[in-house]
């Protein structure tokens, strides 16, 4: 007789996936693990020095079209998605990034302080009083959307469905509705960028638009592409990111007592919450342009190469006893964020509303704790992105 079947997206342990990454980094910090029907390998990277190293090396590439041409793949994926800023070397991506960061800059980010906080304010006066609430839906999603959304200029009666298809992008085993939905979210980003030329306005991809008819030359694909980027990349990680930290949080309660008698620490915090379970479990794609030696293992030329984030940011090389939660640790060295030319350029935007969201549910809801067991909560099933389906929470004393 056989027991009851557990739902793969419920782990016994929510921290399970780092216990196999520490076993896979004590056997060898880099090492090849089969990949596909064919069993093509790939590298795994799950030491801290060896992805620190990877992720700045220029012998690996992100170019997926120079590693997809000529290779057959039954994938229709959009091209705008298919071929983003992320996906590119220098000089592309040197050009590209450098019409985006100035509206991630510590300055810029300031002036948007007072709206990310006033968007939190009103989701949680619409938090149900003594009752369980989902936090991810109730907040962690909504928040980051909204704020991207009026960065990119995105009308709010379209916020939902734009939220929708970027979700679906991480539907991990669902190739097809991955396909779709970067179809339905390019062809959205076509239609407004065309509505922001017949209506400019001062939002970001107003300013993109004037670079694509400008002197910077931007392709119309490549507009659209960064729009679409932008969108997703601005509030995916954002919100698994809020996620995990108040959860890991909720299970030290020492650390949440702290930064609720003192919030200012929260932004010093920051740092150890997103190393200690990281939103983003693995860098996106790269491969090795040439043979490259990566800690003591060669890596042959034309291979994938996936950097663990995740686990680097575990290895106790660099953070002794990783998997405590240390609030007065050193973690600013942490990959969260990525390494190198590729290093997430939304960050300070991400770091904020971090700081503005956890200050404002650890001092409005003190009795805030979790409203299931954690070996009961549910993860999103994606490999690319770490972050609970749900996180529902109570705020009422016991």
């Amino acid at each position: 007789m056989t027991g009851p079947t557990r739902d793969p997206g419920v782990l016994p342990d929510p921290y399970a996936p780092y216990v196999q990454y520490a076993a896979t980094r004590s056997a060898c910090p880099v090492q090849p693990v089969p990949a596909g029907p064919a069993g093509r390998a790939n590298y795994l990277v799950t030491g801290y020095a060896e992805a620190r190293e990877a992720l700045a090396d220029p012998r690996l590439s992100k170019d997926t079209a120079a590693f997809f041409a000529g290779k057959e793949s039954r994938r229709r994926l959009h091209p705008a998605l298919a071929h983003t800023m992320l996906a590119s070397d220098p000089p592309r991506h040197t050009r590209l990034r450098k019409l985006v960061t100035k509206a991630f800059t510590t300055g810029a980010v300031r002036e948007l302080r007072p709206f990310i906080a006033r968007v939190t304010d009103e989701l949680l006066d619409q938090w149900p009083v003594g009752e369980p609430v989902d936090f991810v839906a109730r907040l962690a999603v909504p928040l980051p959307v909204i704020v991207i959304c009026r960065l990119l200029g995105v009308p709010r009666a379209d916020r939902p469905a734009v939220q929708r298809w970027s979700a679906e992008l991480f539907a991990a085993g669902e190739p097809e509705v991955i396909d779709a939905a970067s179809h339905a979210l390019a062809g959205y980003m076509t239609d407004l960028v065309a509505a922001k030329r017949l209506s400019p306005g001062g939002s970001l991809l107003d300013r993109l638009v004037s670079a694509r008819d400008g002197e910077d030359r931007l392709s119309e694909e490549e507009l659209v592409s960064l729009a679409v980027l932008l969108l997703v990349a601005g509030h995916e990680t954002t919100t698994n990111a809020l996620g995990n930290a108040l959860l890991a949080l909720l299970r030290h309660p020492a650390a949440a007592d702290r930064l609720r008698a003192d919030p200012d620490g929260i932004p010093a915090a920051l740092d150890e919450l997103l190393r200690f379970d990281s939103a983003v479990s693995t860098a996106t794609f790269r491969f090795t342009t040439r043979p490259v030696t990566l800690g003591g293992t060669e890596v042959p030329a034309g291979v994938p190469v996936l950097v663990a984030l995740g686990a680097a940011n575990r290895d106790p090389a660099r953070f002794p006893a990783p998997d405590r939660l240390d609030l007065d640790r050193d973690a600013a060295s942490h990959l969260a964020f990525g390494h190198g030319v590729h290093r997430c350029a939304g960050a300070p935007l991400a770091m904020a509303e971090l700081e503005i969201a956890l200050r404002a549910v650890l001092t409005r809801f003190p009795a805030i704790r979790l409203a299931v067991p954690p070996d009961r909560l549910q993860w999103r099933r994606t490999r690319l992105v770490r972050g609970l389906a749900a996180l529902p929470v109570t705020t009422a004393p016991d």
